[in-house]
């Protein structure tokens, strides 16, 4: 029995020599290997010989070798440095090799550069800040084709009412188009992730909507700590009307505006609620359209959320 263990021992080293470096699946290093994916996610990207491509992880770069031939220059984006290594030796001696620029770092501690195109298989770690890092960037890119796991893609694209509508749905159609591409198996990975995966294109709505942005987000993330209840009861914390009333004190001292002695954050903002029937309504149903003339309401009447 240990020679039996030994020998296993043995066999897994040699084989962890033979494939090669060894995949951090805790920074979400699942390399996609099925050379038909590949290509379809870069010709969902449509990407120009003038166009300059960010890749964010771009492992051992199988997407990266292909996309070098199409473009003017890819920025690859490797938080880790062995990966970043193997690439830069994958390219070397080739005609491409003066198109590839390495960053290698964490992609949210970093100012992501001018770029017409983004396409990556996304560490799912860190998916839903990098989306809106992507959004909120400037000057605004063309699109961005991006492998996500599959629920969380699935947020991406939900409409109001469906079950994974969320916070995340509505913010980022506030910004972007998004379409789902197609699903992409774990046994087209590897080592394998646990969970399936799919392929989203972002294109940012240029020019984007005339709000606010934070005020938009905080009104948003007070309506969707609790989305299957009616807006009357998530605006009732004591929470969120502390912070309403410190803001429209700050909005009043601004304006030469004078508040009552008796003045109480909460009336107001029920009696708004329910003068423009939005008091029975549930984050869950409401769409875009809804939330902006709901922000335009608090808004006309001095109630601000950043």
């Amino acid at each position: 029995m240990p020679k039996e263990r030994i020998q296993k021992k043995s066999r897994n080293h040699q084989q962890v020599r033979a494939e090669g470096i060894q995949f951090k699946t805790e920074h979400g290093q699942h390399i996609l290997k099925n050379p038909l994916i590949v290509n379809a996610i870069i010709d969902k990207a449509s990407i120009k010989s003038t166009d300059t491509v960010l890749e964010i992880g771009p492992g051992t770069g199988n997407m990266t070798v292909k996309m070098l031939e199409k473009g003017k220059k890819v920025i690859a984006c490797e938080l880790d440095p062995r990966m970043a290594a193997e690439l830069q030796k994958r390219v070397q001696g080739t005609p491409e090799s003066n198109k590839l620029h390495l960053i290698v770092g964490d992609v949210m501690k970093t100012d992501l550069p001018y770029f017409d195109c983004c396409v990556a298989n996304m560490p799912y770690q860190i998916s839903s800040p990098f989306v809106f890092k992507l959004l909120l960037h400037r000057p605004f890119f063309r699109c961005a084709v991006l492998m996500f796991q599959r629920e969380f893609a699935q947020r991406l694209v939900a409409k109001p009412g469906d079950k994974l509508y969320c916070r995340l749905s509505i913010n980022t159609q506030l910004l972007a188009r998004v379409d789902h591409l197609m699903k992409v198996g774990k046994n087209n990975f590897r080592p394998p992730p646990k969970v399936e995966s799919s392929v989203v294109r972002i294109e940012p709505k240029n020019p984007p909507p005339p709000i606010n942005f934070q005020e938009w987000d905080g009104l948003v993330r007070i309506a969707f700590v609790r989305k299957n209840k009616t807006l009357a009861a998530c605006f009732s914390s004591k929470a969120v009307i502390e912070m309403l009333e410190k803001n429209y004190k700050v909005h009043c001292s601004m304006n030469d505006i004078m508040v009552d002695a008796d003045f109480s954050m909460k009336d107001k903002v029920n009696d708004i609620l329910s003068n423009n029937d939005f008091g029975k309504k549930r984050a869950r149903t409401m769409d875009i359209d809804d939330f902006l003339l709901l922000l335009n309401t608090f808004n006309t009447n001095g109630i601000h959320f950043a």
